[in-house]
């Protein structure tokens, strides 16, 4: 309901409802940036999620939130439950998988809202790539020498949504029910975050000062040598010949020093290369950075989504020079084959969780330009089946094709022996569950970590019976440069 008196809001809870408070005003003045950097200090959790489509054209909105009442993370086995929201916690149920502990969470969380409000996440986080090891029999050994979370999730009080097309700012409080919670201190407390908020937009920007560092420190190492990473693809050809595999997604990993907080790699990467998927999680002790392409399990109205993208040119000069590079993209038969194995590998993971008959490619092959390169595209869609929610949705898609192979569970197993290290974030998924249930999830790639004064950068590259290691090598330099190049803009920018 819009922020209105104690009596309306009380009548509600009273009922142990659930429900959403906001307060929508113009913000032709204000931009996703300037908020976060108003509201996110003194924040150990904030979030910013945001979309570039076709490398020009801005999402329609614009997600920002923070003061989590609930954070919810996973290791090893084991789902850990803080914040400020004590009964809560002590009273939530342990379960044996931590998905099943999520799925709780998420319909603990859900909140009927108007229909006229703009998306609201009630929790918002990430999924690494061993949160397999909970939907699947694989098992996983190598040394994790990140040491994150395999997961967090939080669930913020606050969200503030900007409408890019309309110039307008939308301040949600999701207010969860609560028997040991009063209506008037409910209340008070969500009448105190909404005008604090209003206060802090309403307030100058500060211009901190920030210490300047060499660009030449940022020096990237990766965790294979170039003879080393060259024997993994000869190793995946053999798997594929031996007929193990059709396709799979080595990757190496890099690592160099970064000193600046996230908020500058944020915005350096979202100028230098704006993504459909752009984000900024700062949890505590660690931030992620994405400019990701892809979708990992997009689900709306009961509409499952996958889309997968594999195929890549550089972009022309011009646009006479595009349709050529298209044209010479698709008459690429490695591309093409490539992208035909994850399209059919999209098609059996929508149909895992749809309804019989429904699952349909709605777009097949398409070619779909970002700001620096061009991708084939195909798009499947499905009807999920009524006994799935979407926890069950973003199983039957993880990890991506994209970031995997095919088949996905024999591919997955041979990464575990070609790699040596824990993909840790890498190839997971980052993404929101609405208050409706609905959930939007990208793929975890053109992805940064940074943690203790490190950034962590991973990139992989498609293999199939007929690549050629060089260009397969070079082809995960050019994708984990995006990142690299955005950090030492980032320290230039100061």
């Amino acid at each position: 309901m819009e922020y209105l008196s104690f009596d309306d809001f009380s009548k509600i809870y009273q009922n142990k409802k659930s429900q959403i408070l906001y307060k929508k005003i113009i913000s032709d003045l204000e931009t996703p940036i300037s908020a976060l950097l108003k509201l996110s200090p003194n924040q150990e959790y904030s979030f910013l999620l945001e979309s570039v489509s076709g490398g020009e054209k801005r999402g329609r909105y614009s997600l920002f939130g923070i003061k989590p009442d609930i954070i919810w993370s996973c290791l090893n086995n084991k789902v850990t439950l803080s914040g400020e929201n004590k009964d809560f916690i002590k009273n939530f149920p342990k379960h044996k998988n931590p998905l099943e502990s999520l799925r709780d969470l998420l319909k603990k969380s859900l909140i009927k809202k108007e229909e006229s409000l703009p998306p609201c996440p009630v929790l918002v986080g990430y999924m690494g790539y061993p949160m397999i090891k909970y939907m699947e029999n694989i098992k996983l050994q190598n040394a994790d020498d990140i040491l994150i979370p395999e997961s967090i999730f939080i669930r913020p009080k606050i969200v503030v949504v900007f409408d890019n097309v309309y110039d307008t700012l939308t301040i949600m409080a999701p207010v969860h029910f609560s028997d040991n919670v009063k209506a008037k201190i409910a209340y008070d407390d969500v009448s105190k975050n909404i005008n604090n908020v209003l206060s802090l937009l309403n307030s100058k920007l500060q211009n901190i000062k920030q210490k300047k560092y060499n660009v030449a420190n940022i020096i990237p190492k990766s965790n294979f040598t170039k003879k080393d990473y060259l024997g993994v693809i000869e190793k995946a050809k053999k798997y594929i010949i031996e007929g193990d595999i059709f396709q799979i997604v080595p990757s190496q990993r890099f690592v160099m020093d970064y000193k600046l907080p996230t908020i500058n790699l944020y915005r350096s990467l979202r100028r230098l290369n704006p993504s459909p998927f752009l984000v900024n999680l700062n949890f505590k002790n660690i931030g992620l950075v994405a400019s990701s392409p892809e979708i990992l399990v997009r689900l709306r109205n009961n509409k499952i989504t996958i889309r997968p993208i594999a195929g890549t040119r550089k972009r022309g000069l011009d646009k006479a020079e595009d349709i050529k590079l298209s044209k010479d993209l698709l008459s690429d038969k490695k591309e093409i084959a490539e992208h035909l194995m994850l399209l059919d590998l999209a098609r059996n993971d929508v149909g895992r969780v749809s309804k019989i008959g429904t699952v349909n490619v709605t777009e097949r092959m398409s070619v779909e330009y970002y700001s620096h390169v061009m991708h084939i595209v195909s798009n499947v869609e499905g009807e999920v089946n009524s006994n799935f929610d979407s926890i069950d949705a973003i199983i039957a898609g993880f990890p991506a094709g994209t970031v995997s192979g095919a088949p996905k569970i024999r591919a997955m197993e041979i990464i575990e022996e070609l790699e040596t290290q824990n993909r840790s974030f890498y190839g997971g998924a980052i993404g929101y569950f609405d208050s409706n249930g609905d959930m939007d999830t990208c793929i975890t790639l053109r992805t940064g970590l940074i943690k203790d004064n490190k950034l962590f950068v991973q990139a992989g590259g498609g293999v199939v019976y007929d690549s050629v290691p060089e260009k397969e090598f070079q082809e995960t330099l050019n994708k984990a440069e995006a990142i690299i190049k955005a950090a030492k803009k980032s320290y230039e920018d100061i």
